[in-house]
């Protein structure tokens, strides 16, 4: 037999094997993910510690909002939808007051609590969501997502409540500006560093690209932190 063709033949047979045990990984990953919720006993220590800590939120979700992953609740796909959004109001309602609390009783303002304890908490889901995305090789999608969600906020998730508002009482809410102008301008810096780091990384997601990205968001907090407490 000709050496080149046994070594030819070895490589993409390895080649193959390696394509096909990615690709049965990532099957067994989207398989896992299809599956529906499951509230057995976890058998390690620290999953069963994370299992007690989010029980209560666990069972009632488990009980109120149809698993549309499990046979025969596909139908109900509308009803999941609108019930998770009526849980998300729910405990952000909640979420806001706490970190008000909080906030009132060590005397810390609240735009501080806002920008710090407030936007971490509600990144939570995108990071989540980020995480799932790039696994699957999306990185398009996870970069895509956080940036559009932001756009979301802003012009949905604030307009929507302040009119509601004030529809209702008929009055007009006040907003600070103190530092509003330099937060902006911040916001304009911001979104262009994060364009050229992607660009300087080849446009691919890596560990530099990450690196990169949190000392960003470390420059921001301490910068609006600053306005803030000069302003």
């Amino acid at each position: 037999a000709d050496p080149k063709q046994v070594s030819g033949s070895g490589l993409m047979s390895s080649n193959q094997n390696a394509n096909a045990s990615d690709q049965s990984g990532g099957e067994e990953d989207e398989e896992d993910d299809d599956e529906p919720m499951d509230l057995e006993w976890p058998s390690t220590t620290a999953k069963q510690i994370s299992y007690l800590i989010l029980a209560p939120l666990t069972f009632l979700l488990y009980y109120t909002i149809p698993d549309v992953r499990r046979e025969g609740n596909d139908k109900y796909f509308a009803l999941t939808f609108i019930l998770s959004i009526l849980y998300i109001g729910f405990f952000s309602y909640f979420m806001v007051w706490w970190v008000t609390l909080v906030g009132d009783t060590l005397s810390i303002p609240s735009q501080i609590m806002g920008l710090t304890v407030l936007a971490i908490g509600t990144s939570v889901p995108d990071l989540l969501e980020s995480v799932i995305v790039a696994k699957q090789g999306k990185a398009d999608m996870a970069i895509s997502s956080s940036i559009g969600s932001n756009i979301f906020d802003i012009t949905i998730g604030l307009p929507i409540p302040w009119l509601l508002y004030t529809l209702i009482n008929q009055s007009s809410i006040n907003v600070g500006t103190d530092g509003l102008f330099i937060s902006v301008i911040l916001l304009f810096g911001m979104l262009i560093c994060c364009i050229v780091t992607i660009a300087v990384s080849g446009w691919e997601m890596n560990k530099t690209l990450g690196f990169s990205f949190f000392i960003l968001w470390v420059i921001f907090v301490t910068i609006s932190l600053l306005v803030e407490f000069l302003a």
